[in-house]
């Protein structure tokens, strides 16, 4: 339960609204508020059977126990007892080259990660990881994630209906945005969960890289982050925009540079000393004030980028941000 410097600081009754990026935030916040909606989705799922998943992967994975695979079993415990989950998911090993970890299901959801993934990271970086997905899962990402899959899937089958598949498409862009967004999010749940910002920075340079870390550097990695914000004209804007689409993960500079923006703006160090929001006080949250603190959260975005096509959008994109707040403040005076 330590780094080389010092114990770790567990974080009881932890909301993850605390680390939860606001345009994240807002979404889950909005959907938390809907009685039963997580339910209804379950219902929907049809394709997606958590029992059928587990099976398999009991029957085709290592599950991590004292006796099997026992460092990332540990490490498992630790970041649910840091992030104060009620129940330790289990952790599964699985045979894939690629280097990649999720976290699957709603009731009891479990974490697997690669052989590819458990070859690439050390004992940190594994830390982070892990982290990362025990805060999707404290998040309640996966319910999310199930109905981006969901219209994915049935915007695929619709594309024959031109107008039909429109619709489709558009809501799975926004899902599509939401989802890096909660990337951003379990970032930075990630470094709460291991404690260790160096290893954190560096497990993401090593998923843009691989192994050799010898040859890679975080600061001349965090200067691609600056040169990608700010390369090129107009055109290039709009190609990075071009290139976010059907992507899930944002780009790994981007992430490197958000977290670590995110460590030096002051909340990661207030979250360790005490100061974040509880469990206890969910019920409580505005909807309303969290779709305002997303829109602020996409301004200041806007203002800080030096990308000259954001430049180009930003009066437009205030625009319908305007329009947006009207619509939903006068639906929720109308809905009480």
């Amino acid at each position: 339960m330590t780094t080389p410097d010092r114990k770790r600081v567990q974080l009881p009754d932890i909301s993850p609204r605390a680390y939860e990026h606001p345009a994240d935030r807002s979404a889950l916040v909005a959907m938390r508020s809907l009685s039963g909606f997580d339910s209804v989705l379950k219902r929907m799922s049809g394709l997606f059977s958590e029992r059928r998943l587990r099976l398999m992967f009991l029957a085709s994975a290592v599950r991590c126990t004292d006796t099997q695979f026992r460092a990332l079993h540990d490490i498992g415990r630790d970041c649910a007892y840091i992030l104060d989950l009620p129940k330790v998911p289990e952790i599964y090993v699985q045979q894939d080259p690629v280097a990649r970890a999720q976290a699957i299901g709603f009731d009891e959801p479990f974490i697997v990660v690669s052989t590819g993934m458990l070859d690439l990271m050390d004992q940190e970086e594994l830390r982070f990881v892990v982290g990362h997905e025990t805060s999707h899962i404290l998040s309640g990402h996966a319910v999310y994630g199930t109905m981006l899959a969901l219209l994915t899937r049935m915007a695929a089958r619709v594309a024959w209906i031109p107008l039909g598949y429109i619709g489709l498409r558009a809501i799975v862009a926004a899902l599509e945005e939401w989802q890096r967004k909660a990337e951003m999010s379990a970032d930075r749940g990630g470094l709460l969960a291991g404690q260790d910002p160096d290893a954190a920075l560096r497990a993401l340079m090593k998923i843009a890289g691989g192994s050799r870390l010898h040859e890679m550097n975080i600061e001349a990695f965090l200067d691609q982050a600056r040169e990608y914000d700010t390369a090129g004209d107009v055109r290039d804007g709009l190609l990075k925009v071009l290139n976010l689409l059907g992507t899930t993960h944002p780009f790994a500079v981007t992430r490197v540079a958000e977290l670590d923006r995110w460590r030096r703006s002051g909340q990661y160090a207030a979250i360790l000393s005490g100061d974040y929001p509880r469990r206890r006080d969910d019920g409580h949250v505005s909807v309303t004030e969290e779709i305002k603190a997303a829109a602020e959260s996409y301004r200041r975005a806007w203002t800080e980028s030096q990308d000259p096509f954001v430049g180009l959008l930003r009066d437009v994109a205030e625009g319908a941000v305007h329009a947006g707040e009207r619509i939903f403040n006068r639906f929720a005076r109308r809905s009480g």
